[in-house]
């Protein structure tokens, strides 16, 4: 049985207190019975002090990156290592922001992938078509190669601590979501990909996650699709009760 997750990406959101007042209001509101895998990705000025807050409670801390190298001459960089001596054990990698943004290529990906997994960590790799794609109808293409090219790579056994996060990026922070319809299309082709390259147990037990204007409105028709795992979260994320509306649809 595939895990249901719901990821909420901070971005550059919420200062210290901010963090803190944020994690409790989850913590007291998130109901006992959620069966969904709970993640949240603040900031890394906040990532050690939530954990400790969060300790001995039903939700994960991930870090919104990380670099390739194991160390060295990188300002302002982070590694793997000093993201996992501090208990973040989870990793976004391949966000679109960071791709578009950073400039951040598959092969640089790649990278961080093989030093994330090599540190034991989980990566939840993202990846998606921009509008211009699906208009010209290569939005399969393109998915497909992102998924060659930045994680197709790392071995059959790795695949335990890999969720995808298909995110179409004509649709993140825009208002526009892809239809449930086209959610399920593209997790369908996503998982089809995979067991092409990996085998059905793999591509039947990777959990797929849908990132792109997810709300309270939409979750559940979105989150009811057979492919669609759960989501990957960035505005609705810094409230607490629309997250955990969003928590509740995934089951």
């Amino acid at each position: 049985m595939r895990k249901k997750i719901v990821a909420g990406n901070w971005k550059m959101h919420k200062n210290a207190a901010q963090t803190a007042e944020l994690l409790n209001e989850l913590v007291a509101k998130l109901p006992a019975d959620t069966t969904a895998q709970v993640i949240v990705a603040p900031t890394f000025v906040n990532l050690a002090a939530a954990v400790s807050q969060l300790e001995g409670k039903a939700i994960t801390v991930a870090a919104q990156n990380v670099h390739q190298a194991e160390g060295g001459a990188f300002t302002g960089e982070i590694t793997a290592d000093m993201l996992t001596s501090v208990g973040v054990n989870t990793v976004i990698l391949g966000h679109s922001e960071r791709r578009a943004i950073f400039h951040e290529s598959d092969a640089l990906i790649a990278e961080k992938v093989n030093t994330a997994l090599k540190h034991d960590m989980t990566v939840i790799f993202c990846f998606g078509e921009e509008l211009k794609d699906r208009q010209d109808k290569q939005h399969f293409n393109i998915v497909e190669n992102q998924l060659r090219d930045g994680l197709f790579q790392i071995e059959k056994g790795s695949w335990s601590k890999v969720v995808l996060a298909y995110e179409p990026v004509w649709a993140i922070g825009t208002g526009e979501t892809a239809s449930p319809e086209q959610a399920q299309e593209m997790h369908e082709f996503i998982r089809e990909t995979v067991r092409k390259v990996f085998g059905a147990e793999v591509a039947d037990e990777v959990s797929i996650l849908y990132g792109g204007s997810v709300k309270p409105e939409n979750a559940v028709e979105i989150f009811s699709k057979p492919d669609v795992d759960g989501g990957l979260i960035g505005g609705a994320a810094l409230k607490a009760d629309d997250f955990l509306a969003i928590v509740k649809a995934a089951v």
